[in-house]
C-alpha cells in the first residue's frame, strides 16, 4: 500500500496512510513526523496498529518520554491507559476533566512538548477527540487586540478545570485538587522561534490584576475565539489509529462518552523543551 500525506484543513491536521506500526521506529520517518507536526499541528497516522514497545521507541526519536504516573503497562513505564474505567486506571476518575479544552501541563513551568495517542478499543457514541489550533487564533487576531493581550499575565491551575468537570464536589476532594500548584504564564506566549500562540483553556483561572468579572469575561471570549470551527478539528477514531499532536500550541478535548463505554487509549508524552514566556 502506498504511503500517502494529506492535509486534512487549511489551518491543523495531516493525515498520513499507508504505514504499519513498526515502520514509525526510524530516524527519517521521525525526521518527517517532526516537520508535518511543526507545520500542521496534529499529525494523524490512519490505522497504524503501533504496539506498545514501537510507541515507546518513536517517541524516544521525537524526545525526552515522561514516565507515566500511573507506572506504565507491561514493563513500560512511558504508558499511560486513557479510559474512564476504574478497574483499568486508577486516574479514570479525572479523566472527565478532559472534555473540556485544555493543553496538558499547563499549571506547569515547562508544559509538555506533544502528546501520542493509539486507539486500542473505540467507543460507539461519542470518545471523538478535538483539536483547535491556537497559532492560527493569535495570529486572527487585530493588531490592537495583540497589543491589549501582550502584557496579560494568567493564572493556571488543576482546580479551575476539575470544578467544571465536578461542580458538586465535596470540600475534602476541593482541598485534594488545591493542593496542586497553580501557575501564572503570559497569555500570549512567545517562542524562541518568535512564534506566538494564546495560552486559554479551561485551566485559566483568572487574569492577574483584573476584576473577576471582567477578567471571566475575556477568558471565557479568547476560548470561543480560539476554538470556532475554522481553528479547529475533529477526528473519528477508528481502532489502530496514533494521533500526535503539538501539546504547546494546540488545545485538545475529549467529546463525552459514558464510563461504561469500552474506549480505550494508549498514550506516551513527550517532555517540553521551552518554558512559557
Amino acid at each position: 500500500m502506498a504511503v500517502t500525506v494529506s492535509a486534512i484543513s487549511p489551518e491543523v491536521g495531516v493525515e498520513v496512510a499507508g504505514l504499519a506500526g513498526h515502520q514509525l521506529v526510524d530516524p527519517v520517518a521521525a525526521a518527517q513526523c517532526q516537520a508535518l507536526l511543526e507545520k500542521h499541528g496534529v499529525v494523524v497516522y490512519r490505522e497504524l496498529n503501533i504496539d506498545d514497545a514501537d510507541l515507546v521507541a518513536f517517541s524516544r526519536l521525537l524526545g525526552t518520554v515522561v514516565v507515566a504516573p500511573t507506572g506504565g503497562i507491561d514493563g513500560l513505564p512511558e504508558v499511560s491507559k486513557i479510559t474512564l474505567d476504574p478497574a483499568e486506571s486508577v486516574l479514570a476518575a479525572y479523566r472527565r476533566g478532559t472534555f473540556f479544552w485544555h493543553i496538558d501541563g499547563a499549571n506547569d513551568e515547562l508544559p509538555q512538548k506533544a502528546t501520542l495517542l493509539t486507539a486500542r478499543q473505540v467507543s460507539d457514541e461519542g470518545g471523538d477527540t478535538e483539536f483547535a489550533n491556537t497559532y492560527a487564533a493569535y495570529d486572527a487576531l487585530t493588531d490592537e487586540e495583540k497589543a491589549q493581550f501582550a502584557t496579560l499575565r494568567v493564572v493556571h491551575s488543576f482546580a479551575a478545570s476539575q470544578r467544571l468537570a465536578e461542580p458538586d464536589a465535596s470540600e475534602k476532594t476541593r482541598a485534594l485538587w488545591a493542593r496542586v500548584p497553580s501557575r501564572e504564564h503570559p497569555l500570549v506566549w512567545t517562542r524562541r522561534s518568535g512564534r506566538k500562540s494564546l495560552l486559554v483553556g479551561v485551566t485559566a483561572s483568572h487574569v492577574v490584576g483584573w476584576p473577576e468579572e471582567e477578567s471571566r469575561a475575556l477568558l471565557d471570549r479568547l476560548l470561543a475565539w480560539s476554538t470556532e470551527p475554522r481553528f479547529v478539528l475533529r477526528h473519528h477514531w477508528r481502532p489502530g489509529d496514533l494521533v500526535i499532536w503539538d501539546n504547546t500550541g494546540m488545545l485538545h478535548r475529549a467529546i463525552p462518552y459514558t464510563a461504561t463505554s469500552r474506549r480505550l487509549m494508549h498514550r506516551t508524552t513527550l517532555v517540553g523543551e521551552e518554558v512559557v514566556a
